[in-house]
């Protein structure tokens, strides 16, 4: 280990500080551009022994668990609260910006549709019970060590009061280590908690309920994706469909990012009458889409499919909305299914959609909304349709996961 000085001279797509030495970039957390930190060095990662003057970006964090150790925080879970909000947003459309450069397209980027604290309605804790106390917290970044969480400015109001009940359904479980997936629906909580090495005996299924049946405000507990005890079916509303979501199913994590995609997405189809909507999930563009055109909702998770075909069947006022559960990575619809549609929306994993952007790129749709997690698939997605003639209207950034590295975008396109 040694100790060295170093300018920092911009952020990774990780949000940590790059700084530049002889032998390579050295990596330092917490640290801005444009500030000089001394850092003890291991291997090209820094640890900040102290800060020169700091960078006029550099603010007062919003919580107590941020930052280093030693310094009142570790929490991983955020990794940009000292960046002030205009720097914040320029580097969160620059990710964006750089990774469609990356792929040699020039394509017109949109403001970042900002994220508020207090908006998230799914988090991720981890549980630990390394002696007698059990602790509900989230990971030191890039650690096993787990960090007591007692406040959350990025959760909801509803989700991080109830720390205390996750305490009490953790506890009745008996198990030492495992993972708890919480979501705030119309309901109350839906808990799923994954990692459970042996699952849950009868016993500890027994204590579960009884401690759920003792709380208010808990919809669903399951573990290890089996339903435990179901007071009320937990719901999610997509402009007034509402969708008994699967446990552990994947939702948006805010309310807002999920209105504002599904806005824009709305926006571009504009009349078209047949629309595909490809990894549907559990329908949170499908179900609205239906509002105004038919809808053919691809997926190939099963019980996401059930849920928004119930759905559909279950609300008023839709257009037809079809489901199909299908596997779009290995068997993608082809240029002949798709001639029947107007539009097409895309919303697929971190992995990107090439297999069905080629096949799109190909086609004569005449308008694609693409929307996706990770700016390099995208970007990489985007050339493939470009390249089969798509004209890219534009690319909004959307703030999703507030002070982390990560972007949504919803890329417009036309043929």
């Amino acid at each position: 280990m040694s100790t060295e000085s170093y300018t920092i001279t911009s952020l990774t797509s990780k949000g940590m500080g790059l700084a530049h030495a002889a032998d390579g970039p050295v990596y330092v957390p917490f640290a801005l551009p444009g500030e000089t930190v001394a850092v003890a060095r291991v291997g090209n990662e820094g640890t900040v022994i102290s800060y020169g003057p700091p960078s006029p970006d550099r603010i007062q964090p919003a919580c107590r668990h941020f930052g280093p150790e030693g310094k009142g925080g570790t929490c991983g879970g955020c990794s940009l609260q000292h960046q002030a909000k205009p720097a914040y947003n320029a580097y969160k459309r620059d990710l964006l910006i750089n990774a469609l450069k990356s792929k040699g397209i020039d394509a017109p980027v949109g403001d970042l549709i900002e994220a508020q604290p207090h908006q998230r309605r799914r988090l991720v804790f981890t549980v630990r019970r390394p002696e007698k106390a059990l602790v509900i917290g989230i990971n030191q970044a890039e650690t096993h060590h787990v960090v007591p969480v007692e406040e959350c400015p990025i959760a909801s109001d509803g989700l991080i009061s109830r720390l205390d009940a996750l305490h009490i359904i953790a506890r009745a479980t008996g198990h030492d280590m495992f993972r708890i997936t919480v979501t705030e629906t119309l309901t109350g909580l839906d808990i799923s908690m994954d990692g459970l090495r042996s699952g849950l005996g009868e016993r500890e299924r027994r204590a579960v309920t009884e401690a759920v049946m003792g709380l208010r405000g808990i919809a669903r507990v399951s573990a290890n994706g089996e339903i435990v005890v179901e007071p009320h079916k937990p719901q999610l509303d997509f402009d007034g469909a509402r969708v008994i979501i699967p446990p552990g199913a994947f939702t948006q994590a805010t309310r807002e990012a999920e209105e504002a995609m599904a806005k824009l997405a709305i926006e571009h189809i504009g009349k078209a009458k047949r629309v595909a909507d490809l990894f549907a999930g559990i329908g949170t563009f499908a179900l609205r889409i239906g509002r105004k055109a038919s809808v053919h909702a691809v997926e190939s998770e099963e019980r996401a499919v059930k849920a928004l075909d119930q759905a559909a069947r279950m609300t008023q006022g839709l257009k037809p909305v079809t489901v199909e559960r299908r596997d779009l990575f290995r068997r993608p619809m082809t240029q002949q299914e798709l001639k029947v549609y107007d539009a097409v929306i895309f919303d697929p994993p971190r992995a990107g959609a090439e297999a069905q952007s080629a096949e799109l790129a190909r086609s004569q749709v005449k308008r694609i909304v693409a929307v996706s997690c990770n700016p390099l698939t995208l970007a990489r997605d985007l050339a493939i349709l470009t390249k089969g003639g798509y004209r890219i209207k534009s690319v909004i950034p959307v703030d999703q996961f507030l002070w982390s590295p990560h972007v949504e975008a919803v890329a417009l396109l036309e043929k």
